[in-house]
Formats: structure tokens, C-alpha cells, sequence
């Protein structure tokens, strides 16, 4: 049974970049119980743990056992700590795009997301840093992923991928 997540709380969690790996940890827990009610106790048992006081051990002292990282991201239903790695190691991740030629509408946004991006790096730079810069990298990375996205699905047009969903 899954809860279903407003709009403003979906890109919330769409684009919501942990800082550290315990708020990573805590925010897929918390993802888990928005999205999809569950309670550590069904999310340790969805895991195929025995015991729901690991799970919250390893929450509290970020000690998560790397094997189990995957099944936990995967149960919770979003990936925040592969987010947190990677941001850590200055890297960017970008979704498998799923193989559809851009529509109008797709370069629309992209157009749009790009001009949203400069607006506000224009109005960063020629407030000389005295503005927020949390909105401006979050603009900022999502055009980038966005870019990304497009150039992996250009770059494997030509070679067709197999449809497992049918």
C-alpha cells in the first residue's frame, strides 16, 4: 500500500541533495514513510533482517553496511545515499534515460530549465555571492543532469535496447 505524495513534496524529494551520510540515511527512512508508509520495523523485514534495532544502529551512527545499501535504497524507493557518494566524490549522476526520441515539449523545458539556470547565476554573480547559493547549485545540477540525459540518449539512438517490459 503506497502513500501518495503531493506535488510539492515529490520535487522535494526529487531534488533534495543529503550533506551528510546520516542525513542520507534518514532521509531515505523518512522518503519511505511519506512515499510509501512504511515503518523501519516493515522497511528491516522488506531488507530480510531478523532485527529493526540494526537497522536504526546503523542509522544513528552511519556505520550502514555497504552490501546491504542497495536492498535499502531499493526498499525505501529512493537512492539519497548513491546521492550523497557521489557528491562526495564531485561527481554527477544522471538517470538511464529510457530511449524515446525528445518531444516539443521535452525541449521546451530543457530551454527553460536553462534559462532559469542563468537567471539566477546572473543574479548570484552580480549580487557578489550575497545571495543564497543553495538554489542556484540545485538549478544549476538539474540542467546539467538534464544536458546529461539528453547526450546519453543521443550518443545510444542508433543502437536499439531490448523491451523486457512485454
Amino acid at each position: 500500500m503506497s502513500a501518495r505524495l503531493s506535488p510539492s513534496r515529490r520535487k522535494f524529494w526529487k531534488t533534495y541533495q543529503p550533506t551528510t551520510l546520516r542525513a542520507a540515511l534518514e532521509g531515505c527512512k523518512e522518503h519511505a514513510r511519506e512515499a510509501r508508509n512504511l515503518s523501519v520495523e516493515r522497511i528491516a523485514t522488506d531488507m530480510g533482517l531478523n532485527d529493526h534495532w540494526s537497522l536504526y544502529k546503523w542509522i544513528e551512527s552511519g556505520r550502514f553496511p555497504a552490501v546491504l545499501l542497495t536492498t535499502y535504497q531499493n526498499v525505501c524507493g529512493i537512492n539519497l545515499v548513491t546521492r550523497w557518494m557521489a557528491m562526495h566524490e564531485r561527481r554527477l549522476l544522471v538517470d538511464m534515460p529510457v530511449g524515446k526520441a525528445g518531444d516539443e515539449d521535452d525541449m521546451v523545458a530543457l530551454a527553460t530549465q536553462f534559462s532559469q539556470a542563468v537567471q539566477l547565476l546572473r543574479d548570484f554573480y552580480k549580487s557578489n555571492g550575497a545571495t543564497d547559493p543553495a538554489p542556484v547549485l540545485a538549478a544549476l545540477r538539474s540542467h546539467l543532469e538534464s544536458v546529461a540525459h539528453h547526450h546519453f540518449n543521443v550518443s545510444g539512438f542508433s543502437e536499439p535496447e531490448l523491451d523486457f517490459a512485454s
